[in-house]
């Protein structure tokens, strides 16, 4: 194993301390227990929202905190979710009075913990809603999860709410909003290689040069297929058309109610694509695919939407969800409406993700 890092157990503190130094203008970084907060934080009125997950994924989440995105977020050990006191603590840090909304990925340890968080936050007289991004139409089920996994559309929620909140929306609008986003994202992803958890010191799983994984999980989760290695076009084509010919399903999800004070179980309909449909196309490198590969993935992705009369209107490509140094790439289509492009444009100003402030 080649990495550049100092010992395996000191991975994710000094990642968090160079990242502070770095952008001590626009983050704080609290480190018992760890999370990353605005620098300005709290804001008075404004709904914070705070995500979190394994630590691996950067720039996901800790690179997303800042003007228009997030207030806060809890790092994990490596591919391990954060624990309830992470995101309590961070809750108390950056409540500026007009509640918290939990951006949660849907993976069980996630669910669990950020539940837990979200229970001790009320019993502190914080008024706290969780939404759950489930949008790889890769697998039903997974090793981790109960449904599908939470990946591409989870930072797209993240950018769209942020912007919501920096405009002056109240928790329960931008819950709807969250709701909203992820009902109408899905996403594919494929590995090329594995990749190499600093503790473990060896390839989490072994693809042989010949082989790629089709429908990968963020973690390296086995995904729809394991298969030889295909051209460019044709890996997009799979990937694209799992999207897009995803029919309508429902699914539950379990979410607070503030009226009778408990979890419920919620019945979501998830409606598929149809011709004539604005979307945001987003390619996101896994963390060793270069952009002359994605831009290469994109082209052939702009070809089959326009074929099937859908119509993308807004882009985002690079590697916003890794998995470490893993080679390959997921596509997430989210379907548009004229709110959520305009929140899109907003400014947003954080270590890794700025336009426009």
């Amino acid at each position: 194993m080649k990495k550049l890092i100092n010992k395996p157990e000191d991975f994710v503190r000094e990642s968090l301390e160079g990242m502070a130094a770095a952008h001590a203008d626009l983050i704080k970084v609290n480190y018992d227990p760890t999370f990353v907060y605005r620098a300005t934080a709290p804001i008075p009125g404004k709904v914070a929202i705070i995500s979190g997950g394994g630590s691996g994924h950067e720039p996901m989440h800790v690179g997303f905190v800042g003007k228009g995105m997030l207030d806060a977020a809890c790092p994990g050990e490596v591919f391990t979710s954060p624990t309830p006191d992470q995101m309590l603590e961070a809750a108390k840090q950056v409540d500026g009075g007009a509640g918290i909304l939990y951006i949660v990925k849907n993976y069980s340890g996630d669910i669990m913990n950020f539940e837990m968080a979200t229970e001790l936050a009320r019993a502190e007289g914080n008024r706290v809603l969780n939404i759950l991004i489930d949008d790889d139409v890769a697998v039903k089920d997974s090793l981790y999860t109960q449904g599908r996994r939470g990946v591409g559309t989870t930072i797209l929620a993240e950018k769209i709410c942020g912007a919501a909140a920096e405009q002056g929306y109240d928790l329960t609008q931008i819950a709807d909003l969250c709701r909203r986003v992820n009902l109408h994202g899905r996403s594919m992803g494929i590995a090329l290689t594995s990749c190499t958890v600093p503790a473990k010191g060896t390839p989490t799983f072994e693809l042989s040069d010949r082989e790629i994984e089709l429908g990968i999980g963020i973690h390296g989760e086995p995904g729809r297929q394991r298969t030889e290695m295909k051209s460019v076009d044709e890996i997009t084509e799979i990937l694209t058309r799992s999207i897009i010919e995803d029919a309508a399903y429902s699914r539950t999800v379990r979410e607070w109610d503030e009226d009778k004070g408990e979890w419920l179980d919620v019945e979501l309909i998830n409606p598929p694509l149809q011709k004539g449909d604005r979307l945001l196309a987003f390619v996101n490198s896994m963390g060793g695919t270069p952009f002359s590969e994605l831009y290469i993935v994109y082209r052939k992705l702009a070809e089959i939407c326009e074929q099937q009369g859908l119509q993308i209107v807004r882009n985002l490509i690079g590697p916003y969800i890794t998995s470490l140094e893993m080679q390959g790439c997921s596509i997430t289509l989210l379907r548009l409406d004229d709110e959520m492009i305009r929140l899109w444009d907003a400014p947003v100003k954080t270590p890794s993700w700025h336009w426009g402030a």
